[in-house]
């Protein structure tokens, strides 16, 4: 209703206007309908959404069967030892296969990498790995509020 409402008000208002037309007044009258419409239906919306509950038994499990998430932090690493064509190595690895825990930390220790390196890529596990995630949230919030682009 608000979207047919404001739709309509946004297409009759410049022709009302351009043809001096008095039933504008009528027309603006209506713009508080269709911002009501909205908020109505802004408010419907948070209450729907505050009724969603995650499976996180069932995200925990989705992450367990996607060992691939890791291949980020690994490409990492062999990037900053200068490692040749790291994402070509692991597309090999990856693509079109289901990689399970046994052969990503296989991939790893395989890897010509320091020791204290591999022990902290061997330690990841997809459900605890959120890469860089916490200063990229941190860095959106402070551009949003700062309106920075």
């Amino acid at each position: 209703l608000a979207n047919s409402t404001l739709s309509h008000l946004a297409m009759k208002l410049p022709i009302s206007r351009f043809q001096r037309d008095l039933s504008d007044s009528t027309v603006m009258r209506t713009l508080g309908t269709g911002f009501a419409y909205s908020k109505i239906a802004h408010n419907a919306s948070i209450r729907g959404l505050s009724r969603i509950d995650s499976n996180e038994e069932r995200l925990l499990e989705d992450l367990d069967k996607n060992w691939e998430v890791l291949a980020e932090p690994v490409q990492t690493v062999m990037r900053r030892y200068g490692k040749e064509a790291p994402y070509e190595a692991l597309k090999e690895l990856t693509r079109g296969k289901k990689v399970d825990g046994v052969a990503m930390r296989e991939y790893i220790s395989s890897l010509d990498l320091p020791q204290e390196d591999k022990n902290i890529l061997l330690e990841l596990e997809p459900k605890t790995y959120i890469g860089n995630s916490a200063e990229m949230a941190k860095k959106e919030v402070i551009q949003k509020w700062l309106k920075i682009d």
